[in-house]
């Protein structure tokens, strides 16, 4: 019987802290994390085959989580993106 692996999230998160947080709570209910740091470093894990999702952050120095989303739209345009922020307002969401 072939198993199915479970799926996988790439978390980006600058804050150390929230990063950590995110990636054992996740990894508690089953899930396979990996955790980055800017998005730079989750556009280098991504590729079209890619078999998970991303949840990011909207605050990040260098590149935000908007540009990171369009940027993974580019690499897969199905690739599902879930972004957070601590900091929303109405016109943001």
């Amino acid at each position: 019987m072939k198993t199915v692996a479970s799926p996988q999230i790439l978390i980006v998160e600058d804050d150390p802290s929230v990063r950590t947080v995110a990636s054992q709570t996740l990894e508690l209910a089953g899930f396979a994390v990996q955790a980055v740091d800017s998005a730079e470093a989750a556009l280098a894990r991504l590729s079209v085959d890619w078999p998970g999702i991303v949840v990011s952050d909207v605050r990040m120095p260098n590149m935000d989580g908007h540009e990171l989303h369009r940027r993974c739209k580019v690499i897969d345009s199905e690739l599902p993106v879930i972004l957070i922020t601590g900091h929303g307002d109405v016109s943001m969401a």
